[in-house]
């Protein structure tokens, strides 16, 4: 597999991306029609995609600036309307989460796309970070948990409630993280100027 040019588009990962975006409205459509399982099924698909994806970008040398992009900006959109649906009574399901970690997450992720965005004007890219992958990693649980919300609410240790919070803290630990990490580097782009 040759390397990718930072402007090409047609790469693996990049298309292991848009399908990732495709499959939203997918989950959505599944949510909304009462059938959870298969709108989990998506999920789980779409959450291997990022991981094939990233893993393929790097092992082969396929990372593109649409890639830098676009993967965490589909991460982030699948991983809000995944929990959204949660929140949302659906398909004649009751609500499982409650809004306060959306409206935090959503507010982390919009600074984030913004100031992701900003460094890459710059001509810097911000990479994820160690805190980042595990608070993530700790959402896709939380998430996938959630599904069976009923079951771990009946043994009266709501696992799902938990691994959300948890992720949630460390989302907050990683935003500040990212934030240190960027400044850190526009000062040093404002000393070599």
């Amino acid at each position: 597999m040759k390397e990718a040019r930072p402007d090409q588009l047609w790469t693996i990962p990049n298309v292991l991306t848009m399908i990732r975006l495709a499959l939203i409205p997918v989950y959505w459509v599944l949510m909304v029609q009462g059938k959870t399982y298969w709108a989990l099924g998506v999920y789980l698909t779409a959450s291997l995609t990022d991981l094939a994806d990233g893993y393929i970008a790097r092992k082969y040398h396929q990372i593109t600036n649409f890639g830098k992009l676009m993967d965490p900006v589909a991460d982030k959109v699948m991983v809000l309307c995944v929990m959204l649906s949660m929140i949302l009574p659906l398909g004649g399901r009751e609500p499982v989460l409650p809004w306060a970690p959306f409206i935090i997450l959503l507010a982390k992720e919009t600074l984030m796309i913004l100031g992701g965005a900003y460094m890459l004007k710059k001509g810097v890219v911000v990479y994820a970070l160690k805190i980042g992958k595990i608070a993530q990693f700790l959402m896709v649980m939380s998430l996938i948990a959630s599904f069976f919300h009923e079951q771990f609410t009946a043994w009266g240790f709501p696992l799902h409630l938990y691994l959300l919070w948890a992720a949630v803290a460390l989302t907050i630990c990683a935003l500040v993280f990212y934030a240190a990490q960027c400044l850190k580097k526009l000062r040093e782009i404002r000393q070599e100027s």
